[in-house]
């Protein structure tokens, strides 16, 4: 029973843990690289209620196109650490790094324009934020096999003695009264 509980938070945390790393990685690219606080920047009413509105579908798009994009090459190290138990915080951030990296030459233009990896900070910054909030929310709990709520002492418990080792001794009974 305890295998099937874990099998079903891991189907569950590992969606959640990936939306809330796009989640981060999006608004380091709104706040950091587009400075969408910008909009809002006016004397004008109109134009700040503009602001709010193309504000508005400016995130509902950059959200949408980074879990469009990004999912099949996190997807290969979320894996890859779902199946080896890798819970080092510096595995996911590196898979957010590279998974940043990657989803953005997708939309470099041909022809020499200049493309989103043309100054490659906020990507880097993006994959970082992703990367960090994906191991908080999942990451850090990875793998199916590894118990993650038992203390030392517990998974010892469990454990069989040796064959052939001697019993512990036991403590004295209390005498009769």
């Amino acid at each position: 029973m305890d295998n099937l509980a874990r099998l079903l938070l891991r189907f569950l945390l590992v969606p959640l843990g990936y939306f809330a790393a796009v989640i981060a990685g999006a608004c380091v690219i709104l706040i950091g690289e587009w400075r969408i606080g910008t909009l809002f920047e006016t004397t004008r009413p109109d134009d700040a209620a503009i602001g709010f509105v193309v504000a508005i579908v400016t995130s509902v798009t950059v959200l949408i196109l980074l879990l469009t994009v990004m999912w099949l090459v996190a997807a290969v190290g979320i894996l890859f650490s779902e199946a080896f138990a890798i819970r080092s915080w510096m595995f996911h951030v590196a898979n957010g790094v590279v998974s940043a990296w990657i989803g953005a030459q997708f939309f470099t233009p041909a022809l020499g324009a200049p493309g989103v990896t043309e100054d490659p900070f906020y990507v880097v910054a993006a994959g970082l934020a992703g990367g960090l909030a994906y191991w908080l929310v999942a990451g850090s709990t990875a793998g199916f096999f590894k118990p993650i709520l038992r203390s030392a002492a517990e998974r010892a418990a469990r454990l069989p003695p040796p064959a052939g080792a001697p019993e512990p001794p036991r403590a004295p009974l209390p005498p009769p009264q």
